[in-house]
């Protein structure tokens, strides 16, 4: 029993040979993806129409599969295309042969100016690729691309696909295919031949058909004549008789004061974008016999081809000044150096003056306010920040020479050129009269600033500094007298021009935010200054002293209502605030008079006061007051604060951290009610006897509620009453009212507080750095760009860049409205600007090639220009008439001059090789007659492409006439045939 149980224990230990290899693992993966894509069994299409190839659509699915371990790539290309109908043509399908191998005869898509490799040198409309998954990956060895392919074909026949398969052999940049295609009873095998060095007998048609006629075997004796497609492409590189009008950079500040005008950008490409025109001559359909090409001669003259179609090689990223301009300034966005580092200044010095300047405030504090100079000049406004350079560096150490800065400067206060301050806003206003239209207000989209403002003006002077005129250390030098001219404007009261009145914009930029701002400091102080000089001194002192004694108790709400409101700037608390109570007794402009002389008539009594009605504005229409029918007034209020987006920001988040709380919302509430305070106190003052209810008729009507009642008497009457939420208790209204005293504007503390502000926004601008500069600057500089390539598209109108000009405003829209954008957003913009520059500059390179503008006939004008529109935008056009076209004209004396050039010993006269191009192209005659005279038109052909064509049975007599086809192409370097030989496997 032992020796009969040894046996049975070995039965497990024998190999089960029915397990799948590695081998049928991948071939069922390869059959599996097949199926998954429904690529089994045959499903024939419409005819291809001509061009599909480059005007469809092609997809494409990929997905991974591996041979044990070494990963492959399998993707699907078709053509995009509506089915064929298949009524009546299911009996067909049988019978009849793959698509693929219908396509390989089809000759409406020779040649596609772009398309996959395989489509190019089968004509092919559907195929599938297994290529190495990794590009390094490479399959090398013979024996593992015939286990590929066989692989191929096992994969094909089971699951009855009729789509071609390739697998990609050798290294990727050889481009080296094998296939196979299998249909019922046929099969086709996709070879292909790769060399560097070319056999010659393979150099010209004749060694080409018998290298075909021998792979394909037909033992037919008078095999049927072959079809032949050819296309001999010839290069012009050769620009010579045209130089590029384009001045280099350098060459545009020409030595003159700003050399290019400023607030004008540059446009344009510093070389010719177009580096090679490619003319491709084509016989579509040929048949052996018909022409000769050998080693010894060759019919293939291009003039005589009848098809031409050119396509133009770009400049790869052409210099182009715009861009340029654009990036370069962008760079300063990265820089980390403030003003002073990049100045070199020195700040034991700074600390110097300072001390130096405390040491004198009292004795400035006696000294009677300076009056104001009304004549601008620019010597006064660049005269202290020269002093300051002269000290520090000396005068030839700074980086921008005295004329360039003057010119910039009057060119951003053009009020300083003139007596009168006010012909410098006209001139700014004049500058830009379509300020309603689209391009205008493109500033609302880019979030920038108008094309007529000052900050915009400013935009683009930096950035032509920082290009032309001493880079980083220009703009910083510029930075630093545009903040000491702020200064100065600011404490001179004169008004900054370029800047539209009122408050701040919030749709622009925070830079022109600020100078509106300072702009509106400088109204309110001007208005202040200049009711000084006309009221008379003693009236202002018993102003100050009697209305300041008697509004002393009323301004204990003000107080907490201007702290609160001043909590966004605490550094400035320890002065500003007795610059407001230096102010605070002063009267506005338009009361100011009439105030002196009713407070002197008051005298001291509290109880008159109030009876007295002060800073009406207007009667209100026929509206009455409710408890003593006297005609409501429209008081004089005080202008709410302007704010800008910081400081809104600012003050929401201060809002926003005092919770949730009942206690915390009653003080937001007290926060935000600091202008209904002072419209209060305001309409008091103007109404005696009003009530809330007065007031909120005036302020809030839809808070009064009128209803139509029956009195007593039976009549109708109206009867008003507050609304629900007026009547809640605790509300911020009716406290306010109560704390609200009959106090006119003019004597009111100010909401707005100007020299503060003022003196916030000049340090805001002092602290910024250059970096933070370009980034306020930048989506001006951007707006002005789209601009400049808005305006250079005009002249050109071309569609393609119109498309491209809207999708750069949608992008830059949305990334610039972000408060800070980034820098790869960014640059992609800048990136599209500089392209669109580069089309419009190749459009005005072909336009200048092709001699638009000669064009005495408007109809040739107008063809050649939709044919200069083409080469921009389709990758080949076809040139009407061949080489016996206009445009086929221009392009032969193109070529013939460029031939000139290259080969200038010709056998002609002396006087005709100084007569022009256009007289010795005629003396040339006719193709004939220049053959003879052995003058070649144009350079041997850079590329030879040759399609073969045949039906014929194979490989018996009695087989099926299946196609045979043979792509072959040659250049300078490389040689490649790809071979599609069909098969009968039925009848062998």
């Amino acid at each position: 029993m032992a020796a009969d149980s040894e046996p049975e224990s070995e039965v497990f230990e024998i190999t089960d040979f029915t397990t799948a290899s590695e081998w049928e693992r991948f071939i069922s993966k390869v059959e599996e993806v097949l199926n998954d894509w429904k690529l089994i069994g045959n499903s024939l299409g419409k005819p291809l129409d001509k061009g599909i190839f480059t005007s469809g659509t092609w997809e494409e699915k990929s997905d991974e599969i591996s041979f044990a371990d070494f990963k492959f790539s399998i993707t699907h290309h078709y053509l995009v295309q509506e089915s064929a109908d298949k009524d009546g043509k299911d009996e067909l399908l049988e019978d009849a042969i793959p698509q693929s191998m219908q396509d390989l005869l089809c000759m409406n898509n020779d040649f596609p100016p772009r398309a996959h490799c395989l489509v190019r040198w089968y004509g092919l409309r559907e195929f599938v690729v297994i290529a190495p998954a990794a590009h390094s990956d490479a399959v090398l060895s013979e024996s593992k691309c015939n286990l590929l392919l066989s692989s191929v074909s096992i994969a094909l026949g089971n699951t009855g696909c009729q789509v071609p398969l390739f697998v990609q052999i050798h290294h990727k940049w050889r481009r080296m295919y094998v296939g196979e295609c299998q249909g019922p009873g046929v099969r086709t095998d996709f070879e292909m031949v790769h060399l560097r060095k070319v056999p010659p007998q393979y150099t010209h048609l004749s060694g080409l058909l018998d290298i075909f006629k021998s792979k394909i075997g037909c033992p037919l004796t008078p095999l049927p004549p072959v079809n032949i497609a050819i296309r001999l492409t010839y290069v012009l590189q050769d620009w010579q008789q045209y130089f590029w009008p384009q001045q280099p950079p350098d060459a545009l500040v020409g030595g003159e004061v700003g050399g290019l005008e400023f607030g004008k950008l540059p446009f344009g490409a510093c070389e010719d974008p177009i580096s090679e025109l490619h003319l491709a001559t084509t016989w579509p359909h040929l048949t052996e016999g018909i022409i000769v090409d050998n080693d010894v001669y060759s019919d293939l003259d291009p003039m005589q081809a009848p098809h031409w179609s050119v396509r133009v090689r770009k400049a790869d990223n052409p210099q182009c000044l715009l861009g340029d301009f654009v990036t370069e300034f962008f760079k300063i966005c990265r820089r980390k150096e403030s003003t002073d580092e990049i100045l070199g200044r020195s700040t034991f010095e700074e600390e110097g003056r300072e001390i130096a300047d405390i040491s004198h405030a009292l004795s400035k504090l006696t000294e009677p306010a300076p009056v104001p100079i009304h004549k601008l000049s620019v010597s006064s406004m660049v005269h202290t920040a020269k002093k300051k350079i002269r000290k520090h560096r000396g005068v030839e150490e700074s980086p921008l020479n005295n004329d360039v800065l003057n010119t910039i400067l009057l060119f951003l206060f053009p009020d300083a050129a003139s007596d009168k301050p006010t012909d410098g806003s006209s001139l700014a206003d004049t500058s830009n009269p379509l300020s309603d239209g689209e391009d205008y207000n493109l500033y609302n989209q880019f979030k920038s600033a108008p094309s007529d403002s000052l900050t915009y003006k400013l935009a683009l002077c930096l950035c032509m500094i920082n290009f032309y005129h001493g880079g980083l250390k220009g703009v910083a030098h510029l930075w630093q007298e545009f903040v000491l001219e702020m200064r100065f404007r600011w404490e001179n009261n004169f008004l900054i021009p370029g800047l539209a009145s009122g408050p701040p914009d919030l749709r622009c930029c925070l830079l022109h935010q600020k100078l509106q701002m300072l702009n509106c400091c400088i109204e309110r102080k001007k208005a202040r200054d200049e009711g000084k000089k006309t009221s008379a001194p003693d009236n202002i002192t018993s102003t100050c002293s009697e209305d300041a004694g008697k509004t002393g108790d009323h301004l204990g709400l003000d107080n907490l209502k201007d702290t609160d409101k001043g909590e966004m700037g605490k550094s400035w608390d320890s002065w500003s605030d007795s610059e407001e109570e230096f102010f605070e007794c002063l009267s506005d402009t338009e009361e100011l008079k009439g105030n002196g002389q009713d407070s002197g008539k008051k005298g001291g009594t509290k109880e008159v006061a109030p009876l007295k009605p002060e800073g009406r504005l207007r009667q209100h229409g026929k509206l009455t007051l409710l408890h003593n029918g006297e005609p409501l007034y429209i008081p004089v209020t005080q202008e709410p604060a302007p704010m800008t987006e910081d400081l809104l920001e600012e003050q929401s988040e201060v809002l926003a951290k005092l919770g949730t709380s009942a206690e915390g919302a009653h003080l937001r509430a007290r926060m935000q009610s600091a202008c209904l305070l002072s419209d209060m106190e305001s309409f008091k003052a103007a109404n005696p006897g009003c009530f809330l209810e007065d007031f909120v008729r005036w302020y809030s009507p839809r808070d009064y509620i009128e209803e139509e009642v029956i009195d007593e008497k039976g009549s109708v009457v109206l009867k008003g009453e507050l609304s629900a939420r007026m009547k809640i208790p605790s509300n911020m209204w009716v406290e306010a009212w109560e704390t609200a005293k009959p106090v006119p504007a003019r004597r009111q503390r100010r909401l707005f507080d100007d020299t503060r502000e003022a003196e916030k926004v000049l340090h805001y601008l002092a602290i910024q750095k250059p970096a933070d500069l370009a980034r306020h600057l930048l989506p001006c500089v951007i707006h002005a760009a789209v601009l400049k390539v808005k305006e250079e598209e005009s002249l050109e109108n071309i569609s393609s860049v119109k498309k491209i000009i809207k999708q750069i405003i949608s992008h830059s829209s949305k990334v610039l409205h972000f408060p800070n954008p980034e820098d790869k957003k960014l640059e992609e913009i800048i990136h599209q600007i500089t392209n669109v520059e580069a089309i419009i500059a190749r459009a005005r390179s072909l336009k200048a090639k092709f001699g638009t503008e000669k064009c005495e006939q408007e109809e040739e004008k107008e063809d050649l220009e939709r044919f200069v529109s083409c080469l921009l935008e389709q990758p080949e056009v076809l040139v009407s008439g061949a080489g016996r076209g206009h445009a086929g004209r221009i392009i032969h004396k193109l070529f013939v001059n460029a031939q000139r050039v290259r080969e200038p010993v010709i056998q002609l006269p002396s006087a005709s090789t100084m007569a022009p191009p256009e007289e010795e192209f005629k003396r040339m005659g006719t193709p004939e007659e220049r053959r003879l005279n052995a003058v070649s038109d144009f350079p041997p052909p850079a590329g030879r492409e040759l399609i073969l064509r045949v039906t014929v049975p194979r490989p018996a007599p009695y087989s099926k006439a299946l196609p045979q086809r043979m792509y072959s192409v040659l250049t300078k370097e490389d040689f490649r045939l790809a071979g599609a030989f069909s098969s009968d496997t039925s009848f062998f």
